[in-house]
């Protein structure tokens, strides 16, 4: 496969830096097409992990400073991995995330491993939506990327036909405030995008919650109302 800046339409993708490369190879070593490495970063411990990781289980391994910063923001990327695109199925009987439309990379990442970290494996995303596959959704990850389910749906009423998960849907004028919730498992925790929330349709699907804080602003950042929500759901 040819070395591009990526593209939705190419069917692979990248890490960007050592330690998301070093958890491709540890959760999806089988779909590793090649190993790049930049030289500046010959001090990094990882950096020599990933030179023996890749001799040792017979990967491509190339040097190439200068792609590694044409694809790359920042300058201390000293690794890339190129990495086939895949699909997975949700686990049933397990807790969901679903995520409305979501469009920020960033915060996709930072959502994916908030999630893993309170152990939750399955995330429901609704059409239209941000590619999952996107490099900045990968490193901002920070490698739990590999360590999780995912699937797309065209819509909402899709995934419910799949999965019978009870949805708890997070709104600025939900019903109940979260400490008042109590979750039932499985279940599936539903938030809207970054600009505009969930439709208010979405009052009348399972139970709605709302996060109270003080009026000084007028809603959470989307990855710290999901990391709220994952906390508290695995309390319960």
């Amino acid at each position: 496969m040819p070395l591009k800046i990526y593209d939705k339409k190419l069917d692979y993708s990248y890490t960007y830096g050592v330690f998301p490369t070093l958890d491709l190879f540890k959760f999806k070593r089988d779909k590793i097409v090649r190993i790049i490495l930049n030289t500046e970063g010959i001090r990094n411990e990882g950096y020599h992990v990933l030179e023996e990781v890749c001799k040792e289980k017979g990967v491509p391994l190339d040097y190439d400073n200068k792609f590694i910063k044409s694809i790359s923001a920042k300058d201390n990327t000293y690794a890339v991995g190129m990495f086939r695109k895949y699909e997975t199925k949700l686990a049933e009987n397990e807790n969901h995330v679903v995520l409305v439309n979501p469009s920020n990379t960033g915060n996709l990442g930072t959502i994916i491993r908030t999630m893993v970290g309170f152990g939750y494996h399955n995330l429901a995303i609704i059409k239209p939506a941000v590619d999952i596959f996107e490099p900045k959704v990968v490193r901002s990850s920070m490698g739990s990327f590999f360590n999780l389910n995912f699937e797309y749906f065209d819509t909402f009423e899709e995934y419910q036909t799949r999965f019978s998960n009870k949805p708890y849907t997070f709104m600025l004028d939900g019903a109940t405030e979260i400490n008042e919730v109590k979750f039932e498992k499985p279940f599936a925790l539903v938030f809207g995008n970054e600009s505009q929330g969930l439709e208010a349709k979405y009052q009348k699907v399972g139970q709605s919650v709302y996060i109270k804080h003080n009026d000084e602003i007028d809603s959470l950042n989307l990855s710290i109302a999901v990391g709220i929500g994952l906390f508290c759901g695995s309390k319960k």
